[in-house]
């Protein structure tokens, strides 16, 4: 798609692709407040191919001055992600005969590898910045010959800014939500102590017999790439199990993070007998840790407990550091549960680019939502902000 400018009340949106962004010298700004900043974005786009076409829309006012820089991208998707079940075989069954169902070109707009922020320079600039995006996006989506616009993975703090949206053409439904933990202990014994007598007594028999069976040590780095061909098959193995599967990581991708990231990037290694068995990629960034992705050696993580040995270590650095919250990536609810942590609501916004097929497209879109599939989500104490 060469490069598109819309008008719309208020001012002007303009497609482009990265390397036009030159003449944008305000991209640098767009996300300067964020975890994941512009560097964030360019990374993902040299690394992660997954069949992406990645844009960045300018939005200008009627002065001509630049007033946001959103990342989107097209993308090819199967809208049933995750789907399980009865539902699940039904649709299979039609896709045989029609393999396309419930497959449609999307343009989606926020980060291809982790949540959605908007990208307005400045927070003054956000409501006008919503609204500007509301005006150009079908216009937008047209223009790429995508069937849907979805806002995806944006915090449930941008909801009254994306009204917008909800309340005007958009159907607003939870995705799979990330959890967070305050870091509010004096070490990891003190964490250990406000969990149920029952989830800290299986912890403790946990670490008992990995430190029984196995000597393991951590390491933590900011440059992965000596241990990239050692690491990513590990990576690759948790990926492979997981019933959703959206981005997939590359080696050049975990080599950039740490090059082009330094200060924010923390790589955990935990290793075995000289053999790396576990691996945590990790960003710190105002006083909160992200634990982002997970590598486990499947030979011995599950008679070795590793995935609770690398919480353990990960919440124990960032006590020692002084940090104040941990995040994690979605998925894998029912530990997280049991460990006490809290939801970190996500929401889609999906609308069709026909108008007139929108309103029965929403009803279809609240019947896919991912969270209709994962029961141990309601038990969380937050779980009903995933639907407020």
């Amino acid at each position: 798609m060469s490069e598109l400018t819309y008008s719309f009340p208020g001012g002007t949106a303009t497609l482009l692709a990265r390397e036009q962004l030159a003449r944008a010298g305000e991209w640098p700004e767009a996300f300067r407040t964020q975890c994941k900043d512009h560097r964030y974005y360019e990374i993902i786009e040299r690394t992660l191919a997954n069949d992406f076409q990645y844009k960045y829309l300018v939005l200008r006012d009627t002065a001509g001055v630049v007033r946001g820089i959103q990342p989107v991208f097209f993308v090819q998707q199967n809208l049933v992600e995750g789907v399980s079940g009865a539902v699940r075989k039904l649709i299979e069954s039609v896709r045989r005969k029609f393999p396309r169902f419930l497959t449609m070109r999307i343009l989606m707009v926020g980060c291809a590898a982790g949540e959605g922020h908007i990208g307005a320079l400045s927070s003054t600039d956000a409501r006008w910045f919503a609204g500007a995006l509301h005006h150009a996006l079908p216009a937008i989506a047209r223009a790429g010959n995508a069937s849907l616009i979805t806002l995806k993975d944006f915090s449930a703090k941008y909801r009254d800014l994306l009204g917008c949206f909800s309340g005007n053409g958009y159907t607003r439904v939870p995705s799979m939500p990330m959890t967070c933990l305050a870091l509010t202990f004096r070490d990891f014994d003190d964490y250990l102590a406000q969990l149920s007598y029952g989830t800290r007594k299986s912890l403790r028999r946990k670490f008992r017999k990995t430190d029984r069976l196995a000597r393991i040590t951590r390491e933590i780095v900011t440059d992965i790439t000596p241990y990239l061909d050692e690491v990513y098959p590990l990576y690759l193995a948790v990926h492979e199990r997981s019933p959703m599967k959206f981005e997939t990581l590359t080696k050049e991708y975990l080599a950039q993070l740490g090059r082009e990231m330094p200060e924010r990037t923390r790589f955990f290694l935990w290793r075995m007998d000289g053999r790396i068995v576990a691996f945590s990629v990790c960003l710190v960034h105002d006083r909160t840790i992200y634990d982002e992705y997970l590598g486990l050696d499947y030979s011995v993580a599950l008679e070795l407990h590793l995935y609770f040995y690398t919480i353990r270590d990960i919440l124990s650095w960032a006590i020692e550091k002084g940090l104040t919250f941990y995040c994690s990536s979605p998925l894998n609810y029912d530990p997280k549960l049991h460990l006490g942590f809290d939801l970190a609501p996500l929401d889609l916004y999906v609308r069709h680019s026909r108008t007139l097929l929108n309103p029965i497209f929403g009803r279809i879109v609240r019947w896919l939502e991912p969270t209709r599939h994962d029961p141990v989500l309601r038990h969380f104490e937050n779980a009903a902000e995933l639907w407020q």
